[in-house]
């Protein structure tokens, strides 16, 4: 774990590589106190920088993952009427049924708001949801308020959290919101960069292994026609079937085999164009 306790920044986590540019948005945005937007391929990091950045300065996690349906009150609150109207017609709750608030269980943004610490708040695959949720949930994090219309109570936030809020570009965000927030891009990783990720997972790694699957990783990312690249996740899952593998001989990739496909690829058609575009990377 890395962190400057004076200063309260985030520098890095154990299992997660920073580079310059990332750290310095990451703690203006905190110093501000503003959202950070990230965005970027599958498989960059986005959302496991909010996981590193809680687990560096020893925040709690809390996690939105939005879906296309989801309504903004599902991320504030919901107000269970099915289960007061079951507790007062038999009767045998320990619930005040006359007490609405009762039956009042907090969102994500909610459960962020009513924290006695300040959290961090990843809002996750934020392009999923319809502008009016976008532009409608940045008023209340720009607020930190929210109403609970059932009970005619407002509910404000007793710290204000660290928000990253990401995003696969797979719909245009409003300009309103955009302007609402802080913004990086997260590039995939060059291969030096993927160095450092995998030497971070695997610190005896041998160093032949590393570099032959990290150069049999780049050529496959390359192969025309596929629709989802394998991305770090999976480079790190591959490392790992072929270190457990004792057939495995480092060779055989130098030669351009590549055991375990479906590790790498997951959608059929990739899988097939990837083992047939295999055939040329051999010796």
């Amino acid at each position: 774990m890395q962190v400057d306790n004076t200063l309260n920044k985030f520098t890095g986590a154990s299992r997660y590589v920073l580079d310059e540019e990332l750290a310095k948005i990451v703690n203006i945005s905190m110093a501000l106190e503003m959202p950070l937007l990230l965005k970027g391929e599958p498989g960059t990091g986005k959302t496991m920088l909010a996981h590193a950045i809680a687990e560096a300065l020893g925040m709690r996690l809390i996690v939105l993952n939005v879906k296309s349906s989801m309504k903004l009150i599902d991320a504030l609150y919901q107000y269970d009427t099915l289960t007061r109207l079951n507790d007062s017609r038999f009767g045998d709750s320990k619930r005040d049924v006359s007490n609405i608030e009762e039956y009042i269980k907090m969102g994500k943004i909610g459960q962020a708001f009513v924290s006695e610490e300040r959290v961090v708040l990843l809002i996750d695959e934020i392009d999923k949801a319809d502008t009016d949720f976008q532009d409608d949930m940045l008023d209340v994090l720009d607020q930190m308020e929210f109403d609970i219309i059932e009970i005619d109570k407002t509910v404000k936030a007793k710290q204000r959290p660290v928000i990253i809020i990401t995003s696969n570009a797979k719909k245009d965000l409003s300009d309103p919101f955009l302007g609402r927030c802080n913004f990086h891009h997260i590039a995939f990783p060059e291969p030096d960069m993927m160095r450092k990720i995998i030497g971070v997972h695997f610190p005896a790694i041998d160093r032949d292994l590393m570099d032959s699957a990290i150069n049999t990783f780049y050529r496959l990312r390359e192969i025309k026609g596929i629709e989802k690249k394998p991305a770090t996740r999976e480079l790190i899952n591959w490392i790992r079937a072929l270190r457990s593998d004792p057939d495995f001989k480092v060779k055989d990739l130098i030669k351009g085999e590549v055991p375990y496909l479906g590790v790498l690829f997951k959608k059929s058609t990739d899988y097939m164009i990837s083992q047939n575009a295999i055939s040329r990377f051999r010796i």
